[in-house]
């Protein structure tokens, strides 16, 4: 096996040999004349060397050229290039060009095949080093190939880079545990796209559940089929239904929300209290903790808050004294409140602030919407021969269009409930309301773990979050829901791990995003746009002070500043255990594809 390798490496390109001083970190190349006017930097280069008496195979990238001349460095010399401009005996034909080489994986040949190893030693000056193509590649990682996965091509050149996905669990290309993933860059870096070709690595394996949690919409549109705006369309309902992977987008209307306190928390942010002369915060709070008290003690469900009875009911505790006496402690007060509630006008109340907000608590009869609760356990049941794929869709806008067709086209009231005339029945929502709804699914993800691990079994899932630095940023969010969030972000990624969960948070800053979470990362993707000011030292910070490869991610360049979209070039470094060729630890250069078939046939992806 290893002399079919070895005539793969005789036939690659040589373009230079092992030069003085090398280390066992970094090898100096000493660049041959035939290759100095050839692209080296980002190249994935390799030598052969024997260590324990086997042949051993180092493979890194290039990453900086340097050119010296000593004699144009004699102050005589420099006088006579200052009048002449060059010396022809030694401008040029006495340059000296060397390339610094980081090694990223070594493979030992054995006799059933090749294993991972380390450079434990520094081979000879002038032994031979080679550029990687595919076919040494493809030869080094034969018995992976299924398990391979491409999201592009080493950095600036041809090759592609073997990365893989495995999933959570154990047995075949399972990684035995969880990962956490990031993946950062500026609007227009292409992490989004990456992120979504991601997924499909991920939507790969029938036993792994994958939910997806979008504040913004973006996955949602692409899951159900509506192509996003670009150049780079990625087909990824029709991807996922050639994988049979199950999959479901859920909006807001899809949504039952199902906890007493979700309902007090959005009764306050509608502004209900103020339209009856409660204005202080704290008075609110108390009227909306006696009006859930009452409604549950005189056996309302939730799912019937948006009947007429309902609203009536609340209405009539309002005005109980002993309900006054809990809001407000004097009686001016209390009267001040009854005189508003005389003059408000109560089917205008009812149809404008009450079903708009208890429509986020109605269950229908066809079971089409769903209970979070019922939503996640359905996604984590092990019990399944194949796992969905769940994206559930809290962007504003897709709240908006619903609004609109259900103003038009949906009956607002059960068949038996009298309708003096037809009401509106849009939803209401905002940010906060979001914020609720997320922070409902982050407890109900933490609480499945923790069930899941008690029965001795792992949940396999991934759970994908954009737009992290929003969810969970550095300083004080601002709000007690937002912070709430952030809490428990922070606490699953200390913990999930072991039950099985991994999170993949997308943000667009790294400085921003909490540093705790930062620490649990396993695996991260850095796009274009991090190279200045607090983003550069918070990456500096993580990639570990190798500042051979930062000056590298600084030659990035903005994907929008080509001449035309067909030449946009996405670049990222990645760091952690996502490719074999990355056991050693050191961070990895590559080209996302830019070109959606190219990704979908390396891949063997069908639409």
């Amino acid at each position: 096996m290893s002399k079919h390798l070895d005539q793969l490496v005789d036939a690659a390109e040589r373009i230079g040999v092992i030069g003085s001083p090398s280390s066992t970190n970094e090898v100096a190349l000493d660049i041959l004349a035939g290759a100095v006017n050839k692209k080296l930097v980002g190249e994935l280069a390799l030598f052969r060397y024997y260590q324990d008496n086997c042949s051993h195979y180092a493979l890194g990238q290039i990453t900086e050229v340097s050119m010296r001349n000593v004699w144009h460095e004699d102050p005589t010399m420099r006088s006579l290039i200052r009048q002449h401009g060059r010396v022809d005996t030694i401008s040029e034909r006495q340059d000296t060009h060397r390339g610094d080489m980081t090694i990223s994986a070594v493979f030992a040949a054995g006799p059933n095949g090749y294993r991972p190893s380390i450079l434990g030693t520094v081979p000879a000056t002038g032994t031979p080093i080679y550029l990687a193509n595919d076919s040494v590649l493809s030869e080094l990682l034969s018995p992976y190939r299924d398990q391979l996965f491409y999201l592009g091509r080493i950095y600036g050149s041809k090759p592609l880079l073997p990365l893989w996905f495995k999933h959570f669990d154990i047995g075949p290309q399972g990684a035995g545990e969880a990962y956490h993933l990031g993946i950062f860059g500026k609007t227009g870096s292409g992490k989004s796209v990456l992120a979504k070709m991601i997924l499909l690595a991920y939507a790969r394996h029938p036993q792994m559940a994958i939910l997806v949690i979008d504040p913004q919409g973006e996955f949602a549109k692409e899951v159900r089929g509506d192509m996003a705006l670009g150049g780079f369309r990625l087909p990824m309902k029709r991807v996922l239904d050639s994988l049979t992977k199950p999959t479901k987008v859920y909006g807001v209307q899809d949504l039952v929300l199902d906890r007493w306190d979700l309902f007090e928390h959005i009764l306050l942010e509608s502004g209900f209290f103020q339209r009856l002369g409660v204005k202080a915060s704290e008075n609110q709070r108390q009227a909306a903790e006696a009006i859930s008290e009452q409604l549950q003690k005189a056996g309302v469900k939730l799912a019937d808050l948006h009947r007429r009875d309902s609203f009536d009911k609340t209405w009539n505790h309002l005005k109980e004294e002993r309900i006054l006496v809990r809001i407000y402690g004097s009686k001016e007060a209390r009267e001040r409140v009854r005189q508003q509630m005389a003059e408000t006008n109560q089917n205008d109340l009812y149809q404008t602030v009450w079903l708009p907000i208890t429509q986020l608590f109605r269950e229908d009869h066809n079971g089409t919407r769903k209970k979070v609760e019922s939503l996640l356990t359905g996604l984590f049941s092990p019990n399944q021969e194949k796992r969905s794929l769940i994206v559930i869709d809290l962007s504003t806008e897709q709240v908006t269009q619903t609004n609109s067709k259900r103003a038009t086209s949906l009956p607002l009231f059960d068949n038996d409930q009298p309708q003096p005339q037809p009401l509106p029945t849009q939803l209401f929502w905002n940010e906060t309301i979001q914020a609720l709804v997320i922070k409902r699914l982050l407890e109900g993800i933490r609480t499945a773990a923790e069930y899941a691990y008690k029965q001795n079994r792992s949940l396999n899932t991934l759970v994908l979050m954009d737009e992290a630095h929003r969810l969970a940023p550095r300083d004080d969010p601002g709000s007690d829901e937002q912070r709430a969030i952030r809490s428990i972000l922070i606490d699953a990624t200390r913990t999930t791990r072991k039950y099985g969960v991994g999170w993949m948070f997308i943000s667009q800053t790294l400085s921003s995003l909490h540093r705790e979470i930062l620490e649990q990362l396993r695996i991260f993707f850095f796009g274009f746009g991090l190279g200045m000011g607090a983003e550069f030292k918070a990456l500096s910070e993580l990639v570990g002070g190798r500042s051979k490869a930062l000056d590298l991610y600084q030659l990035f360049r903005d994907p929008h500043s080509s001449f035309d979209t067909g030449s946009r070039e996405y670049s990222f470094m990645t760091i952690g255990p996502v490719s074999p060729l990355s056991f050693a630890g050191t961070p990895l250069f590559f080209n996302a594809f830019n070109e959606v078939e190219d990704f979908l046939n390396v891949n063997k992806l069908r639409t």
